[in-house]
């Protein structure tokens, strides 16, 4: 991107919303990657529906959902999604040392075996697109169905984000971090 400090795709503002789009918005929290996307408003709202299952609904506990977005977030360069799910996963279980450990190896020392699975899957994932036998095997032995579904449409759904967020530019809020130094 030629301008780091300029967004691609500036946010929207109060004033280009219609009634609908100003609703989900605001049940939305304002935040610029929805400020964005509401470029597109039948977009956002479709795609709501999708990262709310992905983010809130999920059969993923909330520590593992975190771990797996911020290993996606991190492969796909998107300090802005790294970023908001450092907050998020710092008050759902992960701590300081998780976030670091999560910008490095997979084989990286510190993390339990379950961990280690899901950093793995997350980069068999991005990487191949594709779970090996041996993770697949791995996770389906101590996660159920549904949460195998949940964690591949999850490094799917934030792979899309960390392409979108990448593209349009979009910044991170004052006060959200960034990767770690």
């Amino acid at each position: 991107m030629s301008d780091p400090d300029t967004p691609r795709l500036a946010p929207t503002t109060a004033a280009d919303w219609d009634e609908e789009t100003t609703a989900l918005m605001a049940a939305s929290g304002g935040l610029n990657i929805f400020a964005t996307i509401a470029h597109h408003p039948k977009l956002l709202k479709r795609w709501l529906v999708f990262g709310g299952h992905v983010l809130a609904k999920s059969t993923l506990p909330s520590r593992e959902r975190e771990l797996v977005i911020l290993r996606t977030g991190w492969r796909c360069g998107s300090e802005y999604e790294f970023g908001q799910h450092t907050v998020i996963g710092l008050g759902n279980g992960l701590d300081e040392a998780d976030i670091t450990r999560l910008t490095g190896p997979v084989n990286a020392s510190g993390w339990s075996p379950g961990d280690a699975l899901l950093v793995r899957a997350v980069d068999e994932l991005i990487d191949d697109h594709c779970l090996s036998d041996e993770t697949w095997g791995a996770l389906v032995a101590s996660w159920s169905t549904q949460q195998v579904i949940d964690l591949v449409f999850a490094v799917g759904q934030y792979q899309l984000v960390s392409m979108a967020l990448r593209s349009f530019g979009v910044k991170r809020e004052p006060g959200v971090p960034g990767f770690p130094a």
